[in-house]
């Protein structure tokens, strides 16, 4: 039977420019061209790093797709790469496995499948790639690691993509697994850093089945032996950057060094976009945030408008020009064509300080005022005017210009000259589509609502997970309990029963977060069935100060039901600390109770001081919840 559970608490500028002597740089297909571009990208997941977006209300959902994905209106992005659901944390939480279990298959799970076909419906041409950061634990056989067993691993992924066409009609262009062939699928390898570009030299077999050398975070630079394969080279996860102006200035450079510097035809941004709560792992490191489904604010943040100097004005198949580097006074530029006749030329002069990325570290460098003229020689030396766009990072008078379209630049004899200043972006094309997308203003900003309810019942729901709910270990999915006559018929089960194979420090107990992070004041009440008799148990929880990666160390005021009739509250998920029950007479008191009846009460909670409400299990089993709700001060 159902219990419901409870806890609460009480308590006049000059600017000055200075320009050198103009130096000269030429653009020439004459020689032949350089590699071919591949695009750019943003991932979603590695872990949950989407879980609010679909939460959003219409309008204002299709509004923040269309910045990402429209072709001509935003970041007009080339490639989408998700996460394979492995019921794992995976950073940001958890994202559920098409295969809990070595019998289940459910391709309807999680929210990836709806983003890529958003995506699809946007762009037709759009790049799918899938990767799994983490696996059930069935796929190890008791360990934690998916790969002593590759059939099994193999059949495990295969089976996804298999699925993405089959209920989805999704065509995935790569998946990043290297240990295995997939036909009709590429495969990235080893997402991770250049080092399997030494095995591919030697390995014929090796170098046969890979088709993209990816690394993650490679500082622009590759190695000798990766480009001696003739694979494409691809930043496969890179920026992972706070989104402010220096996200932006990070992000405007590295698209353009990546290639200067390492040869990589490909980008992908960790993440696509920061749609999880800003207090878990990385808060706010995507190309634009939309945090807050509940007022339907979001932000379309500096990276975006970065990214389509690019994108929108390049396109997957173009080939760089070889003609390309730094310029004498700092930043880089690099130019694309079609053969076609179309040429797109690319400048930053993004200065040290404000285009450091979180990682790696960045080695000191200057830039300074400069002016520039460019010759194009070869087959663009007869253009007599190209379109540009201008974005300026203003971090003086926090006044920055974000991809301004400008009067046309006339060519004589094929040359022209720029003058550009320190953390400047400009695009200079032929391309006449080019197109600052805006919808209307979205609401404005508010607090996670202080009086929250859920009854779960839902009959048909769009997505498994429940609104505003983000797993951080386990899989919380809507449920239908066709076992219980009364009132409980749509709940919230926890699914995941055995500890899945990850990287990640998991907590030993499954939990999912919801709310305001700030929140010190609130009650929390539940409906609870343990399922596992006699050994189960379950939780409500508030004041939860951590989540992503660090959620196995999370504090807050912990009220633990166990099937064999017993309770006690933590201070811990871990369950590592005293109990807060306390006779100390001052500070925070916390209260709890049982259907009703108090258990405990002027508990001293001391610490934390604030943080999210949370529902969880003791270990990885099953269990239900049912009329949740919140009331906080």
């Amino acid at each position: 039977m159902f219990h419901q559970i409870g806890v609460f608490f009480m308590s006049c500028l000059s600017l000055y420019l200075t320009f050198c002597e103009a130096e000269d740089y030429v653009l020439d297909d004459r020689s032949g061209l350089g590699r071919r571009f591949d695009g750019i990208g943003g991932l979603s997941g590695g872990g949950a790093t989407s879980r609010l977006l679909v939460n959003y209300a219409e309008p204002y959902r299709s509004q923040i797709l269309d910045y990402l994905f429209k072709p001509n209106f935003g970041a007009s992005l080339h490639i989408l790469k998700v996460e394979i659901g492995g019921d794992a944390q995976t950073t940001d939480g958890t994202e559920p496995s098409h295969m809990h279990y070595e019998n289940d298959e459910n391709y309807f799970r999680g929210y990836e499948w709806w983003l890529m076909k958003e995506a699809k419906k946007r762009n037709p041409n759009i790049t799918l790639i899938g990767l799994p950061w983490a696996f059930p634990g069935w796929v190890g056989h008791g360990t934690n690691w998916p790969y002593d067993f590759p059939d099994i691993t193999a059949y495990y992924v295969v089976s996804w993509i298999i699925g993405a066409k089959q209920y989805h009609d999704l065509d995935i262009n790569y998946i990043g697994v290297s240990m295995f062939f997939v036909a009709k699928t590429g495969i990235i390898a080893a997402n991770d850093s250049w080092n399997i570009s030494s095995s591919m030299i030697i390995d014929p077999y090796l170098n046969d089945a890979v088709d993209v050398i990816g690394a993650h975070y490679p500082g622009t630079t590759t190695v000798t032996q990766a480009l001696l394969t003739g694979k494409p080279l691809w930043a496969s996860e890179d920026y992972s950057t706070f989104n402010d102006d220096v996200g932006g200035g990070c992000w405007a450079r590295i698209l353009n060094q990546n290639y200067v510097n390492g040869r990589m035809t490909g980008t992908i941004s960790w993440n696509l976009i920061a749609s999880y709560y800003e207090n878990l792992s990385f808060g706010r490191d995507g190309l634009m945030t939309a945090e807050e489904p509940w007022s339907g604010n979001y932000v379309v943040e500096s990276p975006i408008w970065i990214t389509a100097h690019t994108t929108q004005f390049a396109q997957p198949g173009w080939r760089y020009l070889k003609t390309l580097g730094h310029l004498e006074q700092g930043g880089s530029y690099v130019a694309f064509t079609d053969g076609n006749g179309n040429l797109t030329i690319v400048i930053e002069t993004m200065t040290h300080d404000h285009s450091q990325c979180i990682r790696p570290p960045l080695p000191a460098f200057n830039v300074s005022a400069q002016s520039a003229t460019f010759h194009l020689k070869g087959s663009f030396n007869a253009l007599t005017s190209l379109q540009v766009w201008h974005s300026k990072l203003d971090f003086k008078r926090q006044n920055s210009i974000l991809f301004k379209q400008l009067s046309p630049m006339k060519l004589s004899d094929g040359t022209f000259s720029l003058d550009l200043d320190v953390d400047e972006v400009y695009t200079l094309t032929t391309i006449t589509t080019g197109q600052k997308g805006a919808h209307p203003a979205p609401p404005s900003s508010t607090p996670f609502p202080k009086i929250y309810k859920d009854d779960f019942n839902v009959r048909n729901p769009p997505f498994t997970e429940a609104p505003d709910f983000a797993d951080q270990t386990g899989v919380f999915e809507y449920f239908i309990n066709l076992t219980d006559p009364g009132p409980h018929v749509f709940t919230l089960r926890q699914v995941v029963t055995q500890r899945p194979v990850t990287w990640s420090a998991d907590a030993d107990q499954t939990i999912s977060i919801i709310g305001d992070h700030n929140w010190q004041n609130l009650t929390v009440t539940c409906d609870i069935f343990i399922e596992t008799a006699k050994t189960g148990g379950v939780f409500i929880a508030a004041r939860v100060d951590q989540g992503g990666e660090a959620v196995r160390h999370a504090k807050g005021v912990f009220f633990w039901v166990y099937a064999d009739g017993t309770y006690k509250v933590t201070n811990d998920i871990g369950q590592y600390f005293a109990t807060v029950l306390s006779s100390v007479i001052y500070g925070q008191y916390a209260t709890g109770m049982l259907n009703g009846y108090p258990l405990w009460k002027s508990a001293v909670v001391l610490q934390p001081k604030n943080g999210w409400a949370a529902i969880g299990t003791n270990t990885f089993e099953l269990a239900q919840y049912d009329n949740f709700a919140i009331e906080a001060e």
